[in-house]
């Protein structure tokens, strides 16, 4: 019923298309198998394994169980081990000094996510259910995935954000609390390997974060200051910045920003230009730089890490189901967008 709720929300104040995941808690496993009911409503069950957002951590290991064996859709998984973390936490705490925003990416390490996610496949693998590995940062953690067949033929599939993209432990000197958020960013080697990995095809689809914490929330003292950033704005025209500088193809930002994600979820009629589908496209300029600052943010939140970026391209209209829903003109709202429908 809660779940539903949000679906009313989202039907009347979302401008673009929307599906929301069935959140899961160590103690409503029953409730989260309901969806096996609604193969075609919703994108998925979303488990945290590791801590980041109220009380939505699972670790015990019979309802992580009872939930992979039973389900018949697609779960995705936030891999952090819990554990690791704390035990990490303790060790950085003991040093007496003032933590800061740059040991995020040592108290949630390598280790923290390899083994969370080794342990989610373990279980996938055990019961071939259809798993989904959230926001991969480690270079670790890419051994665990494949190549070798179609992303279509998958059991198991893995995404990765564009700040892990983009940012490195080497940018926390610079931008401190605001690039704190879970999976930690790290060490410049493991970009480098989730490039890689992500032209190669082991990374199925580019993903966002966004958690847009205000910036009261973010400044504080390192243990205190939310993990999250908002990031919905711009990842189009931070990939068109790596297209520029020859390190990804236009073709590729398509596949993995749009076709790829319609595959991986089975959205139906959708993440391709084809006859009988929805009209969902983006036309950009881009030839014209995109300089961000404050007066063009259009987050409530009133921030971003990428504040003084300049994107060598513009984004000038965006079409949800046929609809001119941005353009030169800013937002038309005399439309919402839609909640997607599965091909299950």
């Amino acid at each position: 019923e809660l779940l539903e709720d949000k679906y009313k929300i989202g039907a009347q104040t979302s401008l673009a298309n929307y599906s929301f995941f069935m959140g899961t808690g160590n103690d409503n496993a029953d409730e989260v198998l309901k969806t096996n009911d609604k193969k075609k409503d919703i994108c998925g069950v979303k488990i945290f394994m590791g801590a980041s957002t109220g009380n939505m951590l699972v670790d015990n290991p019979n309802t992580l169980d009872k939930i992979f064996r039973e389900s018949e859709v697609l779960i995705a998984t936030h891999c952090e081990d819990e554990k690791i973390i704390r035990q990490n936490l303790e060790k950085a705490k003991a040093s007496g000094r003032e933590l800061t925003a740059a040991d995020h990416p040592i108290i949630r390490d390598e280790e923290v996510c390899y083994e969370s996610s080794l342990y989610a496949i373990q279980i996938a693998k055990k019961y071939n259910t259809r798993l989904h590995i959230l926001h991969i940062t480690t270079e670790r953690e890419l051994q665990l995935f494949t190549n070798m067949f179609p992303l279509k033929e998958k059991r198991i599939t893995a995404e990765v954000c564009v700040h892990h993209l983009h940012f490195t432990s080497d940018d926390y000197a610079r931008l401190g609390n605001q690039i704190k958020c879970n999976p930690a960013i790290k060490a410049p080697q493991n970009k480098e390997a989730l490039w890689k990995a992500l032209l190669d095809d082991r990374l199925d689809v580019i993903a966002t974060d966004h958690a847009p914490h205000t910036w009261e929330e973010k400044n504080g003292p390192y243990l205190k200051a939310h993990a999250g950033l908002p990031l919905v704005q711009h990842p189009l025209q931070l990939m068109l910045h790596y297209y520029k500088e020859g390190r990804i193809s236009l073709e590729k930002i398509a596949e993995k920003m749009s076709h790829a994600v319609a595959d991986c979820f089975q959205i139906k009629e959708r993440g391709y230009i084809r006859e009988g589908y929805h009209a969902d496209m983006v036309i950009v300029d881009l030839n014209t730089i995109y300089k961000v600052s404050k007066e063009n943010l259009l987050y409530k939140c009133g921030w971003s890490p990428l504040e003084g970026f300049e994107f060598p391209a513009t984004i000038t209209h965006t079409f949800i189901n046929g609809h001119l829903a941005y353009g030169i003109n800013g937002f038309d709202e005399s439309q919402q967008g839609r909640r997607l429908v599965f091909d299950r």
